[in-house]
């Protein structure tokens, strides 16, 4: 099974709808992830002792998911019942029936976010992909891939890269967005290389679509790649 073939993979049936969202059932994402690439894997991301990171109090956890020799990052907040973040510190607040809730994060919130996490990951590599772009059915067969080539930030000309133009990532402001913020995580110019080619990808997908938000991330890229050289010599 090709990447090609997960784009045209109908879900439907292993779809969950929560409130105005869907979810892909991720025990059954990733079995179909390990038929289409037995050698398929999943890492989360730690900062310091935790799996998530701390973005003004609230948590976003990070899984690279890598399917066919390409490894995919993505990231996904921490949220609620109300698909709103929680607060890493806790708040207190009164239900609809007047009673004292306290909502905090917890193993469980964070597990949870971590298993969406990667199935948002896998849909990069394609499976289930249409859902993020919020259509009822996966691309026909007749809709082909266009070839472009991937360039580095320092304009190194890589392998070519298929973007397939009919799928649109809903959270493709929320990727350029995390992109610069991890960045700041970020102390030599090789971490910052290796997290530039694991998002290759992406990157790519984000030029042909949006050249606006690929160009804010790729400055950034470029300004502290030359602080980082010049703070080593």
């Amino acid at each position: 099974m090709s990447q090609l073939d997960l784009l045209k993979l109908n879900v439907n049936d292993h779809v969950e709808k929560k409130k105005d969202l869907s979810y892909l059932s991720w025990a059954w994402a990733w079995a179909e992830a390990l038929k289409a690439d037995p050698a398929a894997s999943f890492e989360v991301m730690n900062f310091g002792s935790k799996p998530y990171m701390d973005i003004n109090g609230t948590a976003m956890v990070w899984v690279t998911v890598t399917m066919f020799g390409k490894p995919m990052t993505c990231f996904l907040p921490v949220m609620n019942s109300s698909n709103q973040p929680i607060s890493i510190e806790g708040r207190s607040f009164k239900d609809k029936w007047g009673n004292d809730k306290v909502e905090k994060l917890d193993s469980f919130n964070v597990n949870t976010a971590i298993m969406r996490c990667m199935v948002k990951g896998l849909a990069l590599h394609g499976l289930g992909l249409y859902i993020y772009a919020g259509e009822d059915l996966p691309q026909s067969e007749e809709i082909a891939p266009v070839i472009i080539k991937a360039v580095t930030p320092d304009g190194t000309a890589m392998a070519d890269v298929e973007v397939n133009t009919g799928q649109v990532d809903a959270n493709v402001q929320l990727f350029a967005e995390g992109m610069m913020t991890y960045t700041n995580h970020l102390t030599d110019v090789k971490g910052l290389n290796s997290y530039w080619k694991a998002n290759q990808g992406q990157l790519d997908a984000l030029k042909v679509s949006h050249p606006d938000l690929y160009g804010q991330v790729r400055n950034r890229f470029a300004e502290l790649k030359k602080q980082l050289s010049e703070k080593s010599e």
